[in-house]
């Protein structure tokens, strides 16, 4: 059975990253988009982060210029800009796209694991995915979801597994 783990990603400066280096956390995958009406969400899901990462929690944040070019923040000032603007400090990493023949190989993934209620494309910017301990995309969350309402999702699979 495929899991998050068996993906790759890559940083902002270009280097992979393997998703097993997450093995038994919990996640949380966003689409994220600095210029989207939904920017104020990056407050909800750091103030997630900061509550529950001792717990091994971990929000992703991938930074997609898909949906009305609101992404248009270079790979290589992603973190320093999430950073002032919005007080980020989970993982950023480099730009992707989320549909289409080039979606990135891990949200064709979360696609398939969750779909969304008319289908499995990403709707928006800061569309959610919530990933267990053992790697399975076990939820999925519209992007006008906010973050605090993910909260209780997050604290039983902190404590399920």
């Amino acid at each position: 059975m495929t899991t998050v783990y068996d993906f790759s990603v890559k940083k902002p400066n270009g280097e992979n990253v393997e998703l097993k280096d997450y093995e038994g956390k919990v996640l949380l995958i966003v689409n994220t988009a600095t210029k989207c009406g939904l920017a104020p969400q990056f407050q909800g899901l750091e103030k997630l982060y900061q509550t529950y990462k001792e717990q091994d929690f971990v929000v992703l944040g991938f930074p997609c210029n898909q949906f009305m070019n609101q992404e248009p923040v270079t790979d290589e000032n992603m973190q320093e800009a999430c950073q002032l603007n919005f007080g980020v400090t989970f993982p950023l990493f480099a730009k992707i796209k989320v549909n289409g023949s080039e979606a990135d190989p891990l949200f064709k993934h979360l696609k398939k694991e969750q779909k969304g209620m008319l289908s499995s494309e990403v709707k928006w910017n800061f569309t959610k995915f919530l990933v267990n301990r053992n790697g399975e995309v076990v939820d999925r969350y519209s992007p006008q979801t906010e973050p605090e309402k993910i909260e209780k999702d997050i604290e039983k699979w902190l404590q399920n597994s």
